[in-house]
């Protein structure tokens, strides 16, 4: 246990370097570093690290930390909008290709759920910083981008819930709509009424030890967490919920405070949790399960190539009228990029009995093809008058 202390964080500081150390030539996602280290440093090939019941709990943190990071950067105004209801209608074509995929793949309708579920994801908290980097965060693109990722991430935690719960679909559904009208009413509350106070409390403890917005923000992510968790809800769509009501919480705030939370926040989450989550991930994959199965092995890219028409080709459709092909390959790629979700949904597969550890390392194998290929090809297919801006 004692070593795991060390290594985990000496992974998370080392994907950074090796990033920067490779930018000259190509610029890849530094989850894909922090995930390689931890297989490194994983059973799979030195077993340095072996995890446990500490580690499977800061994972979880830095998962619920991850979609949090995601629902915050969700504008409710553009999936309100015509592009939201373009990301609506592609994720409903990809339910349709993504079960026909599963009925092939699946033996049982557990697994074809789980392979379903597995496939219509996008992984906005992942692919944001990406597009922040590359200034696509803004405009038709990263309005389209983020419609269809607050889609992506939103409607599969539903399906889990529903689907692969502990209760019956109905009765799940009871309990996620007591959940949704307790977020709905809070929405609403946050929406429609200033709190002075809040933002007093916010400004003078932003450089003290107070560190006063962090702290809500903080228990506003346990309180849905566990409301999600008392009534049978993925904690995942708690802590997603969290990340979007946040954002509206702290509307009252002056902007250039603001965005001083955001960056603490920032710093929270992707420079200390969320790089635990994909170091575990790293060090849980099973590698040495996956190169004994040919079968598996070969799934990995079909996989892959699935996911991009599962998703790519229906968020190809997601801008307006008049958009370009290479916006349009861009937002389809982006939209394309998924991993956090298979591996939440791939481990209740296996947890459950309902998948083989080959067949949800070939999923997960996939996923990651998916963060280290798609992103750099959308970059490369993305016009260069908009990169950068």
């Amino acid at each position: 246990m004692a070593l795991e202390i060390l290594l985990i964080p000496l992974a998370a500081l080392l994907a950074p370097i090796l990033g920067a150390l490779l930018r000259r030539w190509v610029s890849i996602p530094l989850i894909v570093f922090e995930i390689l280290l931890g297989i490194l440093i994983g059973p799979s090939v030195l077993g340095w690290v072996q995890g446990g019941n500490a580690l499977d709990l800061m994972s979880n943190l830095g998962l619920a930390l991850l979609f949090f990071m995601a629902g915050n950067e969700i504008d409710i105004a553009n999936i309100r909008g015509r592009t939201g209801k373009r990301a609506l209608a592609a994720w409903g074509i990809s339910i349709a290709i993504a079960l026909a995929a599963a009925l092939i793949i699946g033996t049982t309708p557990a697994a074809i759920a789980i392979i379903t579920i597995a496939l219509v994801g996008t992984a906005l908290g992942t692919i944001t910083p990406i597009l922040r980097d590359a200034g696509l965060n803004k405009g038709p693109i990263g309005t389209a981008i983020s419609a269809a990722g607050a889609i992506g991430e939103f409607g599969p935690l539903v399906a889990i819930t529903i689907f692969l719960g502990s209760n019956s679909p109905i009765v799940a559904f009871g309990y996620l709509a007591v959940f949704t009208g307790v977020a709905t009413f809070a929405f609403f509350r946050a929406s429609h009424r200033e709190r002075p106070w809040l933002a007093q409390m916010v400004s003078t403890s932003l450089h003290t030890s107070g560190q006063f917005a962090v702290r809500v923000v903080m228990a506003l992510l346990a309180a849905l967490v566990t409301l999600a968790l008392t009534l049978g809800v993925d904690f995942l769509l708690g802590a997603f919920c969290a990340g979007m009501l946040s954002k509206v919480l702290l509307r009252g705030v002056p902007s250039n405070e603001q965005e001083l939370v955001e960056g603490k926040l920032e710093g929270l989450a992707y420079g200390f949790m969320i790089p635990i989550f994909f170091v575990t991930s790293g060090v849980m994959f099973p590698l040495s399960a996956l190169l004994e199965d040919t079968r598996a092995l070969i799934m990995v890219p079909v996989f892959a190539l699935v996911i991009l028409v599962v998703r790519g080709v229906p968020g190809f459709f997601t801008l307006d009228r008049g958009a370009t092909v290479r916006d349009r390959a861009t937002v389809s790629l982006f939209t394309a990029t998924s991993l956090p979700l298979i591996i939440a949904v791939t481990n209740i597969g296996v947890q459950e009995g309902a998948l083989s550890t080959e067949l949800a390392a070939a999923l997960v194998g996939a996923g990651m093809l998916t963060v280290l290929l798609y992103p750099l090809l959308a970059l490369a297919v993305s016009d260069p008058q908009k990169v950068g801006r």
